[in-house]
């Protein structure tokens, strides 16, 4: 059975095993997924220079359980470290970012992204720019309120993060929404039953991607 290495760039442990556990769910017996956590980074990643401060630690992991794993999921929404990771390393590597943004863009849907952080605007945008996804890019719609906070109130956070994902459909014309952090992967779960349009888990998708390209 494939072993997938799944690296936290956020340096909280609780994040790494729910993030774990989803991916291990997602493989549905496939593939055994186990996790890293950074040390380096804050408990939430929630700025473009955390974000890319963060690369170089995954970079750091990744080439250190090379040996250890088969592929490598990177669990930060910007995929910080996920390029480079592939230069250096012979393995498959799947950014959430991109492996999300391809599958919201499948058929030439327009996809937006509903999160929680302000301060990655503009790499959201970046990185559906960097993948020739622009067009179909409806925007990111954020929750209201500290990110941190939101995070350790599961009910507040999935309520919130319903909120913006409806005004991404409704007034952005969104026909796919992805919900933008790995730390958002347990409300990302409660949402597809409230919309008609699908829910992209960054996780889920990361996953099914790097499933396809271990059995190739």
């Amino acid at each position: 059975m494939p072993r997938i290495l799944l690296i936290n760039p956020n340096s909280s442990a609780a994040t790494t095993a729910m993030m774990v556990s989803i991916a291990a769910a997602c493989c549905a017996g496939r593939a055994e997924v186990v996790g890293a956590t950074a040390m380096r980074a804050p408990a939430m990643i929630v700025d473009a220079e955390a974000l890319a401060a963060s690369a170089a630690e995954v970079v750091d992991i990744g080439c250190g359980h090379r040996d250890a794993c088969d592929g490598i999921i990177v669990a930060a929404f910007g995929d910080p470290g996920a390029a480079e990771l592939r230069r250096l390393c012979p393995l498959p590597v799947v950014g959430i970012g991109e492996a999300s943004m391809r599958e919201a863009a499948e058929g030439g849907r327009r996809f937006g992204v509903a999160t929680v952080t302000p301060a990655l605007v503009a790499s959201i945008a970046g990185l559906a720019d960097r993948l020739d996804l622009s067009a179909q890019f409806t925007g990111t719609r954020l929750t209201q309120g500290d990110p941190a906070a939101l995070a350790v109130d599961p009910a507040r956070l999935a309520a919130a993060l319903a909120d913006v994902t409806r005004a991404c459909i409704a007034e952005d014309g969104a026909e796919a929404v992805i919900i933008g952090g790995g730390p958002l992967a347990q409300a990302a779960d409660q949402l597809q039953p409230q919309f008609a349009v699908p829910i992209i888990k960054p996780i889920a998708a990361a996953v099914s991607q790097l499933l396809q390209r271990l059995s190739a």
